[in-house]
């Protein structure tokens, strides 16, 4: 389509045709190379003994603690879903097991997230401090 507002102007085949790019999108240039970046050699790190013996420690927590809190979860919904009596039982005034058991599903969440802490401060940190001391990096 001619430019009407500039009849002068030098033509486009791309808006005689309709087929004009989607405005605002830069074309990709081609990064030039570069000589190696330097830094950590994170294939050695993942694979390095330190490595795994971090991951080994993290997984021994947050298996056994998720697997216990979804069998906690589970049976809450379970319950809820299937023992309408036991979860209507009263226990005080107009609270009753569901109630309580509900309130569970939050103390619980605070518990493990509270004994994480805890657990991250004592066991994971030293360790992860430990390999950026051996890899020579202090950046979080």
């Amino acid at each position: 389509m001619p430019d009407v507002a500039r009849p002068y102007a030098a033509s486009n085949a791309l808006e005689d045709t309709g087929q004009m790019p989607a405005l605002f999108v830069r074309e990709r240039q081609p990064a030039p190379p570069s000589p190696r970046a330097t830094g950590p050699d994170y294939d050695r790190i993942q694979h390095g003994k330190e490595f795994v013996a971090l991951r080994k420690t993290f997984r021994r927590f947050v298996f056994p603690m998720s697997l216990l809190f979804f069998t906690w979860y589970m049976t809450f919904v379970l319950l809820a879903a299937y023992a309408h009596d036991f979860m209507s039982r009263k226990v005080w005034g107009e609270v009753n097991v569901g109630m309580l058991l509900g309130l569970g599903q939050f103390a619980s969440t605070i518990l493990i997230t509270i004994a994480y802490l805890k657990f991250a401060n004592k066991r994971l940190d030293p360790k992860v401090e430990a390999l950026r001391a051996s890899v020579g990096t202090s950046e979080r």
